[in-house]
Parts: structure tokens; sequence; C-alpha cells
């Protein structure tokens, strides 16, 4: 396989990266004007809004960038995915705010239901982006990166980094409600009935970071020996 080749190969799987970034975007508005509640993490860069003036995307991809560097530091290279989940999420939620295409039910069951729907893109959006197999989400990173750091257990280092970013946002005005735990509780399953329809295993997926990434494009074909 050729360079050209190899470059083709990466290009082929952004369409299924990005639609899966902006499905995700979709996914967290869908939360947040169900007005129940938002995931801890949204919980977070809602309150800090609250008190500078950045929008949700732009506290999004400033959130993505430091828990990178921080990912980084405890021994965490991100992937292609990493990067642009930190940067297009935020987009793309920005400019589907601007377009004001969500409105919220004027009734319980349209904002449950606009919940859930919520919650049912999460699951898929995370699948589209994780199945080109170049790097989880910089919180995933995070979590990934304690878990190695730390020797504890995956529910451990994500309730434990889950909570306190619920906390912090909360403190700062963040929307907390039923639809918190419902996402907290349900997510999870949502994923998994994702990965089961598409037909993803992430427990024998090897994810390419970018230095392998840049590895791969640069390594250079074997002569073939003469016979």
């Amino acid at each position: 396989m050729n360079n050209n080749e190899k470059l083709m190969m990466i290009l082929k799987k952004m369409p299924s990266l990005i639609f899966g970034l902006f499905l995700y975007a979709l996914a967290i508005l869908l939360t947040l004007y169900s007005k129940l509640g938002v995931s801890p993490w949204d919980v977070f860069h809602v309150g800090v809004t609250r008190h500078i003036n950045l929008t949700l995307g732009q506290v999004s991809e400033l959130t993505g960038l430091a828990i990178l560097a921080v990912s980084y530091f405890i021994g965490v290279i991100p992937g292609l995915s990493s990067i642009l989940n930190m940067i297009f999420i935020g987009v793309f939620i920005d400019i589907i705010n601007s377009l004001s295409v969500f409105r919220t039910p004027a009734t319980l069951p349209g904002r449950i239901t606009m919940l859930l729907v919520g919650i049912l893109a999460m699951g898929w959006a995370t699948y589209f982006y994780l199945r080109v197999e170049m790097g989880a989400g910089p919180r995933d990173s995070l979590m990934e990166g304690f878990v190695k750091k730390l020797d504890k257990p995956v529910w451990l280092i994500r309730g434990t980094i889950e909570i306190m970013a619920l906390i912090l946002g909360y403190l700062m005005g963040g929307p907390v409600g039923l639809g918190t735990l419902l996402i907290a509780f349900t997510v999870g399953f949502s994923v998994q009935l994702a990965f089961k329809i598409g037909r993803y295993s992430s427990e024998n997926v090897q994810h390419m970071d970018i230095i392998q990434m840049y590895k791969f494009l640069k390594q250079k074909e074997p002569l073939e020996k003469s016979i």
C-alpha cells in the first residue's frame, strides 16, 4: 500500500467521523432544550457560559482542549478523532443553535420524548465516531489516562470525574434535573444498543493515535526482492 492509498483509506473514514460529531452536537442540544437536565459534562459547560461571554460550543471546545492537554501529560496521546471531537462538536453546537432549530415542547410528554431521542442519538453518535478507530473523545481519553495512572477501575474513575464536573457545573448554575440522572444511567445502554446493531466491538479495537498515524503515512513500502 503506497502513501496515497493510505491517505485515501483515512479520508474514507471522515464522513462517518464527522457525521458522528454532528449527531453528538444534535444530541446535546436535544437534551438541553428538553429542559429536564443535561449530562454531567454539559451541566459544567452550561454553567461556565453563565459567567463568561462564550457560547456553549466555545466552552465545550476550550474544555476539550484543556482535557486533552491533561490527558497528554498523564500519558494518553490523542488520535485524530480526539482532536476533531474537541473542535467540531462545539462548532456544530453553535451552528445548529444559531439556526433556532429546536424549541422546548410545551408538554411534559413532549419534553421527555425530546430527552429520550437525545439519549438515543448519543449512542449512535458514539458508534459513528468510534468505529473509525482513530481515538476516543477528550473526556474518555482523560478517563483512560487516570485508569492507567492510578490503577483504579473504570467505573470509579469515570464516576469521580463526572461527579466533579456535575458539582462544579451545578455551583455555576448549570441545569441539573431528573434528565441528568436519566442520561447518567441510560446513555451506556444507548451506546451498547448502537454497537450491537452496528456490529462494533470496542473490546477488539486498537485505536490509532496521531503519532501512529504519522508513522503509518510516512512508512515506506519495502522493496521487493529480486528472484
